[in-house]
C-alpha cells in the first residue's frame, strides 16, 4: 500500500502536494518494476475542524454575494476559489447558504473534483480513495479507542483520555480524546492504518510532508498498543514513512509565494501550466525527498543543456532522429529485428565502452532506487547517461559507410534509447521522438 498526496479537501493542490504526487507515483512504478503488487491510495481528510472552517468560509462568501453583512471566520480560508464555490452553490439553484451542512458538502465535492483534475493533468492515478469520515461513520474510531482502553494503554486525566505512547518510545503520553469529547488528529490515523493491515497490506508506505514527523511515533505506538490487544503481530516499524521537505519556487530571481486564486501559495496546476508536466515531474524528483528543493521556473522552461529534463529528452529524440536517418538511407531489412544479432566487437572506443558500462548499471540502479525508495537515483543515472551519449554523438560519426561499425554503433544507440525510454517512463516523463 502506497499512500501519498492525501490532501485535505480545503483548497487546490499546492507544489508540496506535487512533490508528493511525483514521489509516490515514481516509487510505485519502481516497486512494480521489481515485482511488487502496488496499490496507490489517497486518504481524504474530510472530517474535523478544517472542514468546518471550509464550510463557514464558503457560507460567509455566499452571504456576501447576497448582500448580507458578515464577519469572516478567523480561521477561514481565503482566496478566490472560495468565492468560486460560493457562486457555484448559488448558481445550482440554492436560495441561500443557511444550510451549513449542504454548503460544506458542496465545497468538499467541488474541491475533490478539482484535485482529481489536477492529478489527471499531472498524470497521476490512484487505485483507491479512502474517506476519513467513513472511519467515524463505520464506528472504526470508537472501536479502536475501546481496544486501546481494554489493552490497558489508555488512561483518564484532566477530563481527557490519554494514550500511553511512552510505552513505545515517545517522549510523553498523548491526548486521544480532548475534554470537549473531540478526538485528536492521530486517533483516526491509527484506525485508518489498522484498515491497511486488515486489508492484507503487510507493507505500507506513507509519503507526507516533514511537518507530519510527529505523527510517526504516535501512529506506530497506537498500532502497537492495538496489536497487543488483538495479537495482530503488526511490526513496530509499520508503516514506513517518507517525509519530504517543501519546495521553493523561483522565477526571475524572485520567490513566487502567493497565488491570487489560492490565497497564500502557488498551486500545482499553475506550475504545470507554466513549465509543463514533464519538467515539473523531473525537477521534483531530482533531489532526495528529505532535502529542501528550489524549483527554478526559468531553468525549467529553457531549451539548453543546463535544463536536465530537456537534456535527457533531447538525447532520446536525437537517437530517434539517427535511427530514422538510418532507415531512410541504409535499412534493407526489418528495422525492429535489425539489432538482434549485431556483432558489437567494433565498439572499442573509450566513449563507446563508457556507454556500454553505464547501460550495464541500469538494473542495479533500479533495484537500489526501489529498495531505498529514492527515484532521484534514476534521475541522476539518466542525466549521466544522456551526457555520455551527447559526448559520443558529438565526437563520433554513427552512420559510417562500413556496415559492421555502423550496425554496432546503431545497436548501441538503440540500447541507449531504450534505457532512456524505460527510465523516463518510470518517472512519469514523456519520451519525445522529435524536439
Amino acid at each position: 500500500m502506497l499512500e501519498f498526496v492525501s490532501a485535505n479537501p480545503t483548497g487546490p493542490l499546492h507544489v508540496g502536494h506535487g512533490r508528493q504526487a511525483a514521489l509516490g507515483d515514481a516509487i510505485g512504478a519502481l516497486l512494480e518494476a521489481q515485482g511488487w503488487r502496488v496499490t496507490r491510495e489517497f486518504y481524504y481528510n474530510d472530517a474535523g475542524a478544517q472542514i468546518r472552517n471550509l464550510g463557514f468560509s464558503v457560507q460567509a462568501r455566499i452571504r456576501e454575494k447576497l448582500g448580507v453583512s458578515v464577519e469572516f471566520p478567523a480561521d477561514g480560508y481565503h482566496g478566490d476559489y472560495v468565492r468560486e464555490i460560493a457562486e457555484k452553490y448559488l448558481a445550482a439553484g440554492n436560495p441561500d447558504g443557511e444550510d451549513l451542512e449542504a454548503v460544506t458538502r458542496c465545497a468538499v465535492a467541488e474541491l475533490r473534483r478539482e484535485q482529481d483534475l489536477d492529478l489527471q493533468a499531472f498524470g497521476v492515478r490512484f487505485d483507491n480513495y479512502y474517506l476519513e469520515s467513513s472511519l467515524y461513520r463505520d464506528g472504526r474510531v470508537e472501536k479502536t479507542v475501546q481496544s486501546l482502553i481494554e489493552a490497558g494503554k489508555a488512561f483518564e486525566q484532566d477530563g481527557a483520555l490519554w494514550l500511553r505512547t511512552t510505552d513505545y518510545g515517545d517522549d510523553k503520553d498523548r491526548v486521544m480524546r480532548k475534554s470537549d469529547g473531540e478526538y485528536t488528529y492521530f486517533v483516526p490515523d491509527v484506525a485508518y492504518h489498522l484498515t491497511k493491515w486488515e486489508r492484507g497490506f503487510t507493507r505500507a508506505i506513507n509519503i507526507q510532508g516533514s511537518d507530519h514527523h510527529s505523527t510517526v511515533t504516535r501512529v506506530r505506538a497506537g498500532l502497537q498498543a492495538v496489536s497487543s490487544r488483538w495479537e495482530r503481530g503488526i511490526p513496530s516499524s509499520y508503516p514506513d514513512y517518507i517525509l519530504h521537505k517543501m519546495v521553493t519556487v523561483m522565477k526571475g530571481g524572485e520567490e513566487m509565494k502567493i497565488s491570487k486564486r489560492a490565497g497564500s501559495y502557488i498551486t500545482l496546476r499553475e506550475l504545470i501550466d507554466e513549465v509543463g508536466r514533464d519538467a515539473v515531474r523531473f525537477f521534483l524528483l531530482s533531489r532526495r525527498a528529505d532535502t529542501e528543493f528550489v524549483f527554478d521556473v526559468d531553468l525549467a522552461k529553457s531549451q539548453s543543456e543546463e535544463n536536465p529534463v530537456y537534456y535527457v529528452q533531447y538525447a532520446h529524440a536525437r537517437i530517434c532522429s539517427v535511427l530514422e536517418q538510418w532507415r531512410t538511407q541504409f535499412a534493407d531489412q526489418d528495422a525492429d529485428r535489425a539489432f538482434e544479432d549485431v556483432d558489437l566487437a567494433p565498439l572499442t572506443g573509450p566513449r563507446e565502452l563508457a556507454l556500454l558500462q553505464r547501460l550495464g548499471e541500469f538494473p542495479e540502479v533500479l533495484e537500489n532506487a526501489a529498495a531505498e525508495m529514492a527515484p532521484h537515483q534514476v534521475v541522476f543515472f539518466l542525466r549521466e547517461l544522456a551526457g555520455e551519449f551527447h559526448s559520443y554523438y558529438n565526437a563520433e560519426r554513427i552512420l559510417v559507410p562500413e556496415a559492421a561499425p555502423r550496425m554496432a554503433r546503431l545497436a548501441l544507440c538503440h540500447a541507449v534509447r531504450q534505457v532512456l525510454r524505460n527510465g523516463l517512463s518510470l518517472l512519469g516523463v514523456s519520451q519525445p521522438e522529435k524536439m
